[in-house]
């Protein structure tokens, strides 16, 4: 008797994998290299980057695609101890994109010996016998950051320890201060760690469609770059000499139709005359050398041709009036904020 053959069965298809989609703010203290992190990510130097804290004074997205998840990380000013309206504005705009995001990285990063002793001269390295304990402002932010998201705790500059295991009485004290989703140690400068940050925040991100184009980088305009790059090289360029003092505001952007060259022209706030002199410098060479600098870093981005022009103009107290920050683009004038530590 012939036997009957077994029906065959369908092929078993794997469940797609699905898509993720977050809005993850990056905070911490000023200084410990959150938009370091953020170009890290990116492999592209889209924020600017500079020695000088509170470098950072708006939120600036850019999107990370992995597979089926996007990171939309949304780096902000550092939460400090405001002295300034403008201060007091970052802080509320870090306190409001930590507030309204699926999933918070929370910076901070290893001390030098300098630092510890409260000296800000960067480099040194800490003595093999100096036991690392968490900054005391980040113990202040930690109580009030995130409490309605899942925290990625980033320890940063990494690279400052010849030996790796003194950092981990830093982990262990950190790790107690809260319950953190995951803990990451990295050097952001080496872009060491930058793929596991990716990975735990991606894990995070909550299930739904992907926001933005596979390239799309970031929601900011040209122009807002061609400032920010400008305002860079005067960070750089003159120290701590006029760098808080500085807002830049580019007056005229004329793209050509097809090709050619862009044609920008800026202007350079600062409060005092003293800060202009410095910033144009004998026969306008600090000028040149900031204006020379800015263009290459614009057309680095932008793949063109750029022609910049730029001007210095005295405008007394800017940080301190709501109608001089409202004008020069740094958000409105309501409320107080929050003072960070």
């Amino acid at each position: 008797m012939a036997k009957a053959k077994a029906a065959k069965k369908p092929k078993e298809t794997a469940d797609p994998i699905p898509t993720r989609s977050g809005r993850v703010a990056i905070v911490g203290r000023p200084n410990v290299g959150k938009s370091t992190l953020l170009n890290a990510a990116l492999e592209l130097p889209l924020a600017i980057v500079s020695p000088t804290p509170q470098t950072t004074r708006e939120s600036l997205l850019g999107v990370v695609h992995r597979g089926a998840v996007e990171i939309a990380l949304l780096d902000t000013p550092g939460l400090h101890r405001a002295e300034t309206e403008l201060g007091r504005r970052m802080n509320r705009t870090a306190r409001d994109v930590a507030l309204s995001a699926d999933v918070v990285v929370f910076v901070t990063d290893v001390p030098t010996e300098a630092t510890i002793r409260g000296r800000a001269k960067p480099g040194q390295e800490l003595k093999p016998n100096r036991m690392l304990t968490p900054h005391m402002g980040d113990r202040t932010l930690l109580e009030d950051i995130g409490k309605d998201a899942p925290v990625v705790l980033v320890v940063n500059k990494l690279d400052r320890l010849r030996d790796k295991r003194l950092v981990l009485p830093l982990l262990e004290a950190l790790g107690k201060l809260r319950d953190f989703a995951a803990i990451v140690p990295i050097s952001a400068l080496r872009t060491d760690g930058i793929e596991r940050v990716l990975d735990e925040v991606g894990k995070l991100c909550p299930e739904g469609p992907h926001r933005y184009g596979e390239d799309d980088i970031t929601d900011k305009p040209t122009r807002f770059f061609a400032s920010e790059y400008v305002r860079e090289q005067v960070l750089l360029a003159t120290h701590e000499e006029v760098p808080h003092a500085t807002a830049v505001v580019v007056d005229d952007f004329i793209e050509p139709s097809e090709g050619g060259t862009t044609r920008i022209t800026a202007t350079i706030h600062v409060e005092r005359p003293g800060q202009k002199r410095i910033l144009v410098g004998s026969a306008g060479e600090m000028m040149k050398r900031i204006g020379t600098k800015a263009r290459q870093r614009i057309e680095a981005l932008w793949g063109h041709k750029v022609h910049l022009e730029l001007w210095v103009r005295v405008t007394p107290r800017w940080r301190e009036r709501a109608d001089q920050l409202d004008e020069l683009g740094y958000g409105t004038s309501r409320g107080e904020g929050n003072q960070g530590s």
